[in-house]
């Protein structure tokens, strides 16, 4: 049975804005997270991995933050989308071909991964490459 549209944008809104659900879900948490992280992978990071797997590899490379508020995401819809662009490091050596991108919940490490995907065409990062994902084109979907 699939959701409602507006229980679907709705539940986007509560996992990328932190804006709750009146009597049904609350972020009133002693400590909720503020901020999401976006990680990029050479291949499919799979529905049971975490943001570790497949991630990409070259030197100089962090993940980003993504402010979990209207501030980071625009939704309508119950589509997500980055309200800024996302600029990650620059390569400074090793290649990686990146293929999928994904929303995490840890700047570092072994993550919970919320939603991935694959990029629309490979992106080959080598020394002096810097990934940057324009604003408006990263969405995730709750449907």
């Amino acid at each position: 049975m699939p959701k409602s549209q507006v229980f679907s944008n709705d539940l986007m809104k509560a996992i990328l804005q932190g804006i709750g659900i009146a009597n049904l879900l609350d972020n009133a948490a002693s400590g909720p997270i503020t901020t999401l992280y976006i990680s990029l992978h050479t291949a499919d990071p799979g529905t049971s991995g975490d943001q570790t797997v497949n991630e990409v590899a070259y030197s100089g490379y962090s993940r980003v933050a993504i402010a979990r508020s209207a501030v980071g995401w625009t939704v309508t819809d119950a589509v997500g989308t980055n309200a800024a662009a996302i600029s990650f490091s620059t390569c400074t050596s090793g290649n990686n071909t990146i293929m999928y991108a994904a929303v995490g919940t840890a700047a570092s490490g072994a993550g919970k991964l919320l939603y991935s995907g694959s990029l629309t065409a490979p992106l080959q990062v080598s020394a002096g490459i810097t990934p940057i994902v324009d604003l408006g084109t990263f969405s995730v979907t709750e449907s």
